[in-house]
């Protein structure tokens, strides 16, 4: 047995018994997934995936980053090539050093997929590699392992992309014009054009106002471009935005002071300080933006990305160099909410990757003002230890009721089902150790582990 029926569940019996009944009642609920990084090709095309290791292995920065933390060279993996030549060979190295994962989510990911999917019951190891490829890759190309049957399978309601303000969209065009109805939908990136330390930075502003006919090199053309690109993104659906920043820094600049340091940025004649200004700036003026137009806004703050110069500059972003760092959102925050605190037409969800201030600084914060929600446990801490520490955190000053659910913000399309699955039986056994301290009436109980798995995901991001 890969997985136990009973995991993650309060080792104490009578608790116990009260978190299955709490599970059972949301373990079938649909699938919301509002955040996320996987391609809204796989789904328009709905072509097998090719083989375990790409499906498994290259894509998931969680399991590569691991694997390089333990001396296996990426060229072995086969990052950064389109296609992988070998995937038995990088399965096989994968498979070798299963064991690096006892005691992460990752594992409890990847053993829920190879039971609940593929039907395995041995362990992955070097002994089981070649019958798990081997019995991996026959399933792929049958149909009920396509993209499509898979959404399906998974019973995913919603399912949410992140995409570049310059992605043509047409994959999400595709999808809305085909026959297969079920609901894919893009979210608003903008980090490739509103922070000057990205990559290409002032020609992709140059390209946005190419593509929405606007004058990029003026502050006013700027925005305007911004607006034309969100609004073409509302019509394929798009219900948030989504803002990968190294800090939670907002700036509320006079209009005559934004004039003034846009130049500068465009011009690459900006300081460190400018740049963050103008990340903090625009951050007010998307916050401005979604009053208008109605986006759900998310900061997702505080990852110091990139942190091994040598891997980026050879295989570049997302190769899972990314380090959290201290953040402080009280100050940071200050002139967005000054600004917009009180604006109850306004939604924005802060994540955080500095779990020092969730009781400190975001429980406050959110159980305040209205316009703010707390994001689900993010990246390294969405594990059954980070979902504890936030519930414990929170729940005494913000509540259940302003969170925002759960979001699995994955690449790894089958790691969708484990994760949703993780986060309901850490809430139903969170809810259970209320309810048998009659902290929390049991039919209350119910309720809210209704609305942590379903409902307040899709109240959050209007969908």
């Amino acid at each position: 047995m890969l997985i136990h029926p009973d995991r993650l569940f309060p080792a104490d019996p009578g608790t116990r018994t009260i978190a299955k009944r709490l599970y059972e009642h949301v373990r079938a609920l649909p699938i919301v997934s509002p955040h996320g990084h996987t391609q809204a090709a796989w789904f328009s095309r709905n072509e097998s995936f090719p083989d375990p290791a790409s499906l498994f292995v290259r894509p998931d920065h969680y399991v590569f980053r691991m694997l390089y933390s333990q001396g296996v060279p990426l060229e072995d993996l086969e990052i950064g090539v389109h296609e992988t030549a070998n995937p038995r060979r990088v399965w096989r190295i994968f498979a070798e050093n299963y064991h690096l994962f006892r005691g992460t989510p990752t594992r409890r990911w990847l053993d829920y997929a190879f039971s609940e999917l593929f039907g395995m019951t041995q362990r992955l190891s070097a002994e089981t590699s070649d019958f798990y490829f081997d019995s991996i890759s026959e399933k792929l190309c049958t149909p009920e392992f396509r993209p499509r049957a898979l959404y399906e399978q998974f019973g995913i309601e919603v399912l949410a992309t992140t995409d570049s303000p310059l992605d043509s969209l047409s994959d999400h065009k595709s999808l809305r014009a085909g026959d297969w109805k079920n609901r894919i939908i893009p979210t608003f990136r903008p980090d490739s054009v509103v922070d000057p330390d990205f990559e290409g930075f002032a020609s992709n502003v140059d390209d946005l106002g190419k593509q929405t006919n606007s004058d990029t090199a003026t502050w006013d053309g700027y925005l305007e471009a911004l607006r034309v690109s969100r609004d073409r993104f509302r019509e394929l659906g798009c219900t948030a935005t989504d803002h990968g920043h190294p800090t939670a820094r907002t700036a509320n600049l006079s209009r005559a002071e934004a004039e003034s340091l846009f130049p500068r940025v465009i011009s690459g004649m900006a300081n460190p300080d400018e740049k963050e200004l103008f990340r903090g700036q625009m951050l007010t003026e998307m916050a401005r933006m979604s009053l208008e137009d109605g986006l759900v806004m998310q900061i997702h703050a505080g990852s110091e990305r990139n942190h091994n110069r040598k891997l980026f500059e050879k295989y570049g972003r997302d190769v899972g160099a990314d380090i959290p760092r201290a953040m402080n959102y009280v100050d940071a925050l200050g002139p967005l909410l000054e600004a917009f605190g009180n604006e109850p037409r306004l939604t924005i969800i802060l994540f955080t990757l500095d779990e020092s201030v969730y009781g400190r600084e975001l429980a406050p914060l959110a159980g305040h003002y209205p316009c703010l929600r707390l994001g689900p446990p993010w990246w390294f801490h969405d594990s059954p230890e980070g979902m504890a520490r936030f519930r414990e955190h929170t729940t005494e000053t913000a509540g259940f009721y302003n969170t925002a659910g759960f979001n699995d913000d994955t690449r790894a399309f089958l790691s969708i089902p484990g994760r949703h699955d993780m986060a309901r039986r850490m809430d139903c056994a969170y809810l259970a150790k209320l309810v048998a301290e009659h902290r929390l009436a049991e039919d209350e109980a119910y309720e809210v582990a209704h609305d942590l798995a379903y409902r307040l995901a899709k109240e959050a991001y209007r969908l």
